[in-house]
């Protein structure tokens, strides 16, 4: 099977090479491989001739049919849905296991509250309720106090969901301990308040954690899995849970604009992808935490990690250090590091597959040259 390729940066052409035969391209940013035009094209290929590809009429049957049944399996759920975005995926879970109730428990820093647009308020009338400002996560305590003032007003107003997100990106990665998890999921079980886990990242969180996917699946009515940060779709995610909280959600999805015509070749290529990638990305991460260690030893650098950490290492460089230069002089020998997004200075080390293509000694010698030279 050929390597997962996903993330094109089509700002930076000289990484958009095939990753197959001589690709020596680290890429340290995404959360995946970039994946460019002709590679797409070559990856159906590929799909075609080891899985098949069977068109869906609407996102019903053909390999999405497939898709959807591989990740009931995965995830340990009776039921999957295919959607067309996570966005779609977090809102509808919320709206079913809500079930009328017009509050739910959200991260402030989670992608739903920030960066969605109101979407739940507006379209469902289900107010979130944002816990843990500026944290990866809330505690246990926290969502009993917000549950508490919820039901003790002068007009009750119930919380019907509770959502987590897992790996935190407004929080570099870091991911919510499983302990946690479970006091807090076994908490709403008690309350008969239902469970989301907005977990995109889901499988490289448990390549991180050392915690299965099924083991985190099993602590929630409903997880949401991206397909195109790591799996190598152009887009898609899956919502996976019980038939009880997934019957007549294509209807529901079809309402909201998300019944695309023909989604099979995504749900071919997300197939071809899942197939071993938490081996490949424990991998790479196995090589990445000795890779920190070994930049750690080097002048002029300082890598660290977090306790409950993912792929990404916050990065600093020594005062003097000209990152331009150093950045063009790691270009040369095939590794790219990024700034941060709309800012002149680098802060993290993101890890990827991208990763295993070159050895950590190669790796470090081109990180002393740059060093050297800025």
């Amino acid at each position: 099977m050929s390597t997962l390729p996903i993330q094109t940066d089509i700002e930076n052409p000289d990484i958009n090479r095939d990753s197959e035969g001589g690709q020596t391209a680290v890429v340290f940013r995404g959360d995946g491989e970039p994946l460019p035009p002709d590679v797409l094209l070559r990856q159906l290929a590929v799909v075609e001739a080891e899985i098949g590809l069977e068109p869906d009429s609407y996102s019903l049957g053909g390999n999405v049919a497939d898709l959807e049944k591989y990740f009931a399996e995965a995830l340990g759920k009776e039921s999957a849905i295919f959607m067309p975005t996570g966005t779609l995926a977090n809102h509808l879970a919320i709206r079913a296991l809500c079930g009328g109730k017009l509050r739910a428990v959200v991260q402030e820093q989670s992608h739903l509250y920030h960066d969605s647009g109101d979407c739940v308020t507006q379209l469902s009338g289900i107010n979130l309720i944002p816990l843990a400002k500026g944290k990866s996560y809330f505690t246990l305590e926290e969502l009993n106090q917000a549950v508490a003032e919820s039901t003790g007003g002068r007009v009750a107003s119930p919380i019907g969901a509770v959502m987590i997100e897992s790996p935190v990106r407004r929080q570099m990665g870091q991911v919510v301990p499983f302990d946690e998890m479970k006091a807090i999921t076994d908490f709403c079980r008690e309350q008969g308040i239902g469970t989301h886990l907005d977990g995109a990242r889901l499988y490289m969180m448990s390549a991180a954690s050392g915690v299965s996917p099924r083991e985190y699946s099993a602590l929630f009515d409903t997880v949401y899995v991206s397909l195109y940060k790591y799996f190598g779709a152009p887009f898609g995610a899956i919502l996976a849970g019980d038939f009880s909280h997934l019957d007549g959600m294509l209807h529901t999805r079809r309402m909201f604009g998300g019944g695309l015509a023909s989604s099979y070749f995504v749900a071919g290529l997300a197939l071809q992808g899942a197939h071993g990638f938490e081996e490949r990305f424990h991998k790479a991460l196995v090589q990445g935490r000795d890779l920190v260690k070994k930049l750690n030893d080097l002048q002029g650098i300082e890598v660290r990690e977090f306790d409950h950490g993912s792929n990404i290492f916050p990065l600093a460089f020594a005062p003097g250090v000209d990152q331009k230069r150093l950045v063009e002089c790691l270009r040369r020998r095939d590794i790219f590091l990024y700034p941060d997004e709309g800012a002149d200075q680098i802060s993290r080390l993101t890890v990827n597959t991208t990763v295993l293509r070159q050895s950590n000694d190669t790796i470090v010698q081109a990180f002393i040259e740059a060093l050297e030279s800025a």
